[in-house]
């Protein structure tokens, strides 16, 4: 038995008659918050090139997909699926959408790639909209990103008003930085992220050697 279906087996018994009362109570929406959780530790794990730690993080995003999937063997007959089903659902498509490698469609480089990969997900998916398929519970940045990049593929380019309050202007002044960002080839949620941790750690810094002004004399 390798690893991997001897995480299966351990999986089955936590969520079996007499396993465990914590699993055993799940459902998928229960497990939902622990996913996009998963999901970000092992983004971190990324970020600061952490590779024993994304080992770590990646075994436990591994957990979720067994969870959701055992659970998925408990649905109905005609519903159900296992991680077998996953798993080689996961399989033919990535064989389908590599004609270049599996079949016999030429690809010059990753763009043609990419394109390709694009259009079966469209002709496979019957998609209607350049925004069908984009999950709209990803942040913001990375949503707008997404969808800029989508009109743009398209040749679409539609205006966004500014609204008339403060925060509608400034929304709308963050989705003009997004646009530039797409246009310059910049991932706007990767680049901020990156600011962000360089902030993170200007702020532990300053926390560690505070600076000492001389009271004021509105102080004294």
């Amino acid at each position: 038995m390798s690893r991997l279906e001897r995480a299966v087996e351990v999986m089955d018994r936590l969520r079996s008659p007499g396993g465990c009362p914590w699993d055993a109570a799940q459902t998928h929406q229960s497990l939902s918050r622990y996913l996009l959780e998963e999901a970000y530790e092992v983004l971190e794990a990324l970020e600061t090139d952490d590779v024993s730690l994304l080992r770590e993080e990646l075994g436990d995003l591994l957990l979720q997909i067994l969870f959701h999937a055992r659970l998925a063997e408990e649905l109905p007959p005609g519903k159900a699926f296992s991680i077998e089903d996953v798993a080689g659902d996961l399989v033919d498509k990535l064989v389908r959408r590599h004609p270049h490698v599996f079949g016999g469609t030429d690809a010059a480089d990753a763009q043609a790639v990419n394109e390709n990969w694009e259009r079966q997900k469209i002709a496979e998916k019957g998609r209607t909209s350049v925004a069908d398929g984009v999950p709209l519970a990803q942040p913001a940045l990375a949503l707008s990103a997404k969808l800029v990049s989508r009109a743009a593929r398209a040749g679409l380019d539609p205006a966004v008003g500014s609204g008339s309050s403060a925060e509608d202007e400034l929304g709308a002044r963050l989705f003009a930085v997004v646009r530039d960002a797409v246009a310059a080839g910049v991932d706007p949620e990767g680049a901020l992220r990156r600011v962000t941790r360089s902030y993170l750690s200007a702020l532990r810094a300053a926390e560690a050697d505070p600076a000492d002004p001389e009271p004021s004399a509105s102080a004294q």
